[in-house]
């Protein structure tokens, strides 16, 4: 799998309460939903070849790394965001996609300037090369339902700052998504072929009309909810990040804790992302 090669996207407010620490729930309040629990939107982070004036011409940057993150110039609040990303191949009928189908899975950062005033979400999460995360080690799908190896999986996350390592988000299970498995995959389909251009989010079917209907899709499928210190600590020069996607079968939380204060290494039933900030 080549991500240059792939259309990349993150899912708004798929962890009940995420949006709220980050500040960013008023800039949703407008956005209708089919039922409360039902996150926001999808936005852009990188598309691939896009052709086209309707395309940004930031998102045609390059932005995912595996090792660092190098700091927006001239901003003050930078959080990262501890998600599991999803690699599906898109089907494509007449311009519209018609079926996702899952393939990998991988941990993501979708790091992010907290700031007010930006037009639409997708200005906070693409700011050039090395502004997002993406583990080297991804994992195949056999079946995206309750019944495949992903329903075993939780995802943890670590601030590594002075020597110790800081629990950032939740220890939270990809079942606790608020839409997963064919819920999620139904509404990915929906929200690419028909979301519209209003509030801070934008019309995706264009955009991806202008990369030439990709057949690969890669999508961060939301961050989940802060621990209190990860709320309240933003990253700084020299940090380390640490996002884990375990199976919950083979590690307990503690273990995985305790692995990456150690810095021990993971096998490959685990897809861990490593990264240092970079000012």
């Amino acid at each position: 799998m080549d991500l240059k090669e792939t259309a990349c996207f993150g899912v708004a407010g798929n962890f009940t309460g995420h949006l709220e620490q980050a500040g960013e729930a008023k800039e949703f309040a407008q956005v209708k939903t089919e039922e409360a629990s039902a996150p926001k939107g999808v936005f852009p982070t990188y598309l691939p070849k896009a052709d086209g004036a309707c395309v940004p011409e930031f998102l045609n940057v390059f932005p995912f790394s595996s090792d660092k993150i190098i700091f927006p110039k001239g901003e003050q609040k930078v959080q990262f965001e501890p998600e599991c990303a999803v690699v599906f191949d898109a089907n494509w009928q007449a311009g519209k996609i018609a079926t996702l189908s899952a393939r990998f899975f991988a941990a993501s950062n979708d790091c992010t300037i907290r700031k007010e005033g930006c037009k639409k979400i997708s200005m906070k999460k693409n700011w050039g090369a090395n502004s997002k995360g993406f583990a080297a080690n991804c994992i195949a799908i056999d079946s995206f339902d309750s019944e495949g190896i992903l329903n075993d999986y939780r995802i943890a996350s670590f601030l590594l700052r002075d020597g110790n390592a800081f629990a950032y988000g939740e220890d939270s299970a990809v079942s606790g998504y608020s839409y997963i498995w064919k819920k999620l995959t139904d509404w990915l389909i929906a929200k690419f072929n028909s979301q519209k251009d209003e509030f801070n989010l934008e019309n995706i079917g264009s955009y991806l009309n202008s990369c030439g209907c990709p057949k690969q899709i890669m999508v961060s499928i939301g961050a989940t909810r802060y621990t209190d210190f990860g709320e309240h600590n933003f990253l700084q020069d020299g940090d380390g990040i640490v996002i884990v996607l375990y199976p919950a079968s083979k590690y307990s939380a503690e273990k995985i804790q305790d692995m990456v204060a150690k810095g021990e290494e993971f096998g490959s039933d685990v897809s861990v992302l490593k990264q240092t900030v970079v000012i």
